[in-house]
């Protein structure tokens, strides 16, 4: 409401507060205007006829494309240049107004020019050929020559004045071919074996706990605690050296046994059978022995959980996986029972992009080749990667089927869990003008745009809309390549539109 107040006052002010021109002396000679655009600057100059040793004033309108604002410095030059000869230069060093350069232009012969206006200012050097220009021999035969033709086009009148002082901004439209797309709601979830829980692999008392919030980055096998087992539990030591002990000897007594039965029936003194039996026993010793070893080895693995084992006795808990911290539940000093949740690990550079697809574009999911992801707040998609899979089972509450693709977020950081929406991207439409989302105004439940003729003249046009992707749309009919549309300020220009009153045009020329 505030912008909208301020515009009508802006317009107001265009309107009144400027005096009104004195009367002619005698028939008023039409002025010439001219819009030109380089990739720097807009040139939008009036000037009345050029008559040879008469001044004409010249009304130089210059605006900065990159910012759309006046330029406020600068020198600019109005070069006549007839055929074989050398060139006639008019300048004013500086605007007379923000954006409005007076220029003094006093041609010295008639006859046919080359017209170049020039505009020297440090880092923002640029040039506008205007193309052939007549200088008259006299007043009379410019009132005799031929006015440029009026446009049948009802155009709306939007001052550089209010341009310049508003957010305002075109662009010219292009033709592109603009894949059509089906928009269902998705969220970022964890990948397969992306997530993971760290527990405590006993009863215990936590001694120590790293500092690790919420967010922090963890890696594989870093550690993330050191449990302290109950009394009882050390005890399991002591059994197992005792049955690796007992398996040693053993084995021992059985090898020996083996030894004796070999020489025994080499020497006849004893049958095969004895040999036989002699090495089974050898052979289950063996066994006893491996078995002790493993369950010492497993009892360490239990302990240490990985490298970096604890001679004090703890039990050293490590991360499984890399990722970060999702949630966190352990203290140090807490006493926890085996199984506890401590940590949730989370790996967030590699996720899932989960969608629901409808039950009526079911169909043309299926025919979607690609997809990209709409971060709300974010102007431009991502590809959102590689199809996982699209769901063959309809849920019977939501009447949708899930779709799942694999997004590397290494580099976007979005959150998991975040509330995104997927477009999925069927076959490409054929090229067609497309204009940004922003230069679209309703007009009374009608897409319009307003198509800029020249620096101050602005044409309503409907538009009949194709295909979207991100932010720009296919225009069917109403504009065509190499229109200038306007962008931003586009419903200033509506509410100009709308007004009643036509702001004169008071440039201090």
């Amino acid at each position: 409401m505030r912008s909208t107040r301020w515009f009508v006052l802006l317009l107001f002010a265009a309107s009144c507060s400027r005096p009104a021109p004195p009367p002619a002396a005698g028939p008023e000679v039409e002025p010439r205007a001219v819009t030109q655009w380089t990739a720097k600057t807009e040139l939008f100059a009036e000037y009345p006829p050029l008559v040879a040793g008469q001044t004409s004033r010249f009304a130089i309108h210059l605006t900065r494309l990159d910012t759309y604002k006046a330029l406020t410095a600068g020198r600019v030059e109005v070069h006549l240049r007839a055929s074989g000869g050398a060139d006639e230069v008019f300048a004013a060093d500086g605007p007379s107004r923000p954006g409005i350069f007076g220029v003094d232009v006093t041609p010295a012969r008639e006859g046919a020019r080359e017209m170049t206006i020039v505009l020297r200012l440090p880092g923002l050097d640029d040039e506008h050929r205007v193309g052939p220009v007549t200088v008259f021999r006299d007043r009379a035969a410019a009132l005799a020559a031929p006015a440029p033709p009026e446009s049948t086009v009802e155009t709306i009148a939007f001052l550089k004045e209010q341009q310049w002082a508003l957010d305002f901004g075109t662009t010219v439209v292009t033709a592109s071919a603009v894949r059509e797309s089906v928009r269902v709601p998705a969220v970022i979830a964890p990948r397969p074996g992306g997530a993971a829980d760290v527990v405590a692999p006993l009863d215990g008392r936590l001694v120590r706990v790293v500092d690790a919030a919420p967010g922090t980055l963890v890696t594989a096998g870093q550690e993330l605690a050191r449990v302290q087992p109950p009394p009882s539990a050390p005890s399991e030591l002591p059994q197992i050296r005792q049955a690796q002990a007992e398996a040693a000897t053993a084995l021992q007594w059985a090898t020996r046994d083996r030894e004796r039965a070999e020489r025994l029936v080499a020497a006849g003194a004893a049958p095969q059978k004895r040999l036989d039996e002699a090495r089974a026993a050898e052979e289950q010793a063996q066994a006893r022995v491996a078995g002790g070893d493993a369950r010492f080895a497993q009892y360490q693995a239990a302990r240490t959980a990985g490298a970096g084992a604890s001679d004090d006795g703890l039990f050293v808990v490590r991360a499984p996986v890399s990722g970060v911290v999702a949630e966190r539940n352990a203290t140090t000093g807490a006493n926890v029972p085996a199984g506890a949740v401590l940590f949730r690990l989370m790996d967030v550079r590699q996720v899932q992009v989960a969608g629901q697809v409808p039950e009526s574009e079911l169909v043309r999911a299926r025919m979607a080749t690609a997809a990209e992801v709409e971060v709300p707040g974010q102007p431009a998609r991502v590809p959102a990667g590689q199809l996982q899979g699209l769901g063959r089972v309809l849920d019977a509450r939501t009447r949708t089927v899930p779709i799942t693709f694999a997004l590397d977020n290494g580099a976007l950081g979005l959150a998991v869990g975040q509330s995104v929406f997927l477009h999925l991207l069927l076959d490409e439409a054929k090229p067609l003008p497309v204009v940004p989302v922003s230069a679209l105004v309703d007009d009374a439940g009608r897409p319009i745009v307003f198509v800029q003729h020249d620096g101050e003249a602005f044409e309503r046009r409907p538009v009949t809309l194709g295909a979207r992707s991100g932010n720009v749309v296919q225009v069917v009919s109403g504009v065509a390549p190499g229109d200038r549309v306007v962008t931003t300020g586009a419903y200033l220009i509506r509410l100009a539109s709308l007004s009643t009153q036509v702001p004169s045009h008071g440039h201090v020329h």
